[in-house]
């Protein structure tokens, strides 16, 4: 038997409990991994809800991260598919395991895993981003703000504006290397924007939704792109009219990592070695958002809804 979280009907944050399990066995073509540090994802608040792109069945285990150690002793980051990952030991495919290097701690491995290959995958496939373009980062902050900031100075954008909440979270967009923060909770986002940016939005990455999507397509400059990627806010954004994208020739995006599976390929990997690069030479660095107890999975998943939180949360499985 093993300690894990598991719910057992949907809810919010609440129905997640500690429990003993079976241990899991790996099948073939799969990985039994001794779980060192779990990350926490936006994405697990909306399975236990069951709002997420793919519908959950209980009982379930949450979680599609984890770092730690095989049976032979390689040190590897994996994603789960199937969740299994709040727990002490977890099973992943082994086309979706991925070593390790030395000079990259638990932090940066799970920051990467999902949120940093999302920021890669916003800015290089969605929003093509080129050199001297500006760049707007909502929820700069973030697990993938934090990441997608970063990558963007490092890629040449010319400008980047970082949306945040607070004083604290502004103040930490802008050490990461944004020129220029603004306050998430303004009322009129398309001034801002535009404003923020000197005139020009050329690129925006989204994932509030709401009133927020909203006025982020309408500062959108000509040829301009919104990347689309998660309703933090849980609130809808209106329909995009198509003869509404000619008057600005704007471009919205969507994108949901598992999609990034399908492609031929190994984009994924291609995207992890070269965040694994960039995180090993100190060129971007991953931001802690608190280290949790397995058992309180539910404060982690209260502390991320609440948008209170700034990068990476993990699960410590032996705490």
């Amino acid at each position: 038997m093993m300690r894990a979280v598991q719910i057992t009907e949907f809810g919010g944050p609440e129905m997640l409990r500690p429990v003993e399990v079976s241990e899991p066995t790996a099948g073939p073509g799969q990985v039994l991994i001794d779980v060192s540090r779990i990350g926490v994802n936006y994405a697990d608040t909306h399975q236990i809800e069951n709002s997420y792109q793919t519908p959950t069945e209980l009982p379930f285990v949450p979680g599609s991260e984890v770092v730690g150690r095989t049976a032979d002793g390689r040190r590897v980051a994996a994603l789960l598919t199937g969740g299994g990952g709040y727990a002490e030991r977890a099973v992943a495919d082994a086309a979706l395991t991925f070593p390790v290097p030395d000079d990259v701690d638990d932090l940066t491995a799970l920051s990467m895993l999902v949120q940093g290959t999302t920021a890669w995958i916003l800015l290089r496939k969605n929003a093509h981003l080129e050199a001297g373009e500006s760049v707007v980062v909502h929820a700069a902050a973030g697990g993938v703000g934090t990441i997608a900031v970063q990558l963007a100075k490092a890629w040449g954008a010319g400008r980047v504006v970082a949306t945040a909440s607070t004083d604290d979270k502004r103040a930490l967009a802008l050490g990461l290397g944004a020129d220029v923060a603004v306050d998430s909770r303004a009322t009129d986002m398309t001034t801002a924007l535009i404003e923020a940016n000197e005139g020009r939005v050329d690129v925006v990455l989204d994932m509030v939704g709401g009133t927020t999507t909203d006025q982020s397509v309408a500062a959108l400059a000509p040829f301009g792109r919104l990347v689309f990627y998660g309703m933090a806010g849980r609130e809808q954004p209106r329909p995009v009219e198509l003869r509404n994208l000619l008057g600005h020739s704007s471009t919205i995006a969507g994108m949901w990592l598992p999609h990034l599976f399908k492609l031929p390929g190994n984009l994924y990997g291609r995207a992890l070695t070269e965040l694994f690069d960039l995180a090993g030479r100190g060129e971007i660095r991953a931001v802690a958002g608190g280290d949790y107890p397995l058992s309180d999975a539910r404060g982690a998943h209260e502390a991320l809804r609440s948008r209170s939180t700034v990068g990476k949360l993990l699960l410590d499985p032996a705490a």
